[in-house]
């Protein structure tokens, strides 16, 4: 498939018909849980990862259309030592970009967009896997992911009029049109391998 931005955010929205109440309520909570402990030294480092593993989760499985909770968002400690790996080390790969110059930093935080989409979906791969397999995935994706993220600033400069009240359906929101993102790109590397593993290859003796 080869979705446009428009599309996919339209199928976003409709994957949030009937669960916005569920979808506002869970990202205001993980929002709080991690807001605490954003005020106790050095704790955030060891939440931030399973928090972002299970916002990807409880993203994936509502764009997917299966039965979703609460408590989805805790599922990421299910997985903690990948999910805290994955934070620090791809953290750093993209602060270090940063350091060289804004563009490395920009592409690098590109490379990296679906990490915990892919540990979400394969929770046995090991960090440097999920790393190669996301930055394998927006191969080709990268500035379509830039201009999706142009449309949601321009939302969040809306949500400022209404005193960021607005925040409570961009953010699900926002999260839904990532997932539905990689669910799009990862049909196409699905297509690709099953391609390739229908190519008939010529023995060379």
């Amino acid at each position: 498939m080869n979705t446009r931005n428009t599309d996919l955010m339209k199928m976003a929205r409709q994957s949030l018909d009937g669960k916005w109440g569920l979808a506002i309520g869970t990202f205001f909570v993980s929002g709080l849980i991690q807001s605490f402990f954003n005020i106790i030294p050095f704790a955030f480092i060891f939440i931030a990862g399973p928090f972002n593993l299970g916002i990807s989760i409880f993203s994936l499985a509502l764009v997917r259309n299966t039965e979703i909770d609460l408590d989805y968002i805790f599922k990421g400690f299910n997985n903690f030592g990948k999910s805290l790996g994955l934070s620090i080390l791809g953290g750093l790969i993209i602060i270090l970009g940063f350091l060289l110059f804004i563009i490395p930093g920009i592409y690098l935080t590109y490379c990296y967009a679906m990490a915990f989409y892919v540990l979400a979906d394969h929770p046995n791969l090991d960090v440097m896997e999920v790393l190669n397999k996301s930055k394998e995935m927006m191969d080709g994706h990268k500035f379509k992911l830039f201009r999706m993220h142009l449309r949601f600033a321009g939302l969040f400069i809306l949500c400022i009029f209404t005193l960021f009240i607005g925040l409570f359906w961009l953010v699900p929101y926002m999260s839904a049109c990532t997932a539905m993102f990689y669910e799009d790109i990862n049909g196409r590397e699905k297509e690709a391998e099953d391609v390739a593993d229908h190519l008939i290859v010529p023995e060379i003796f």
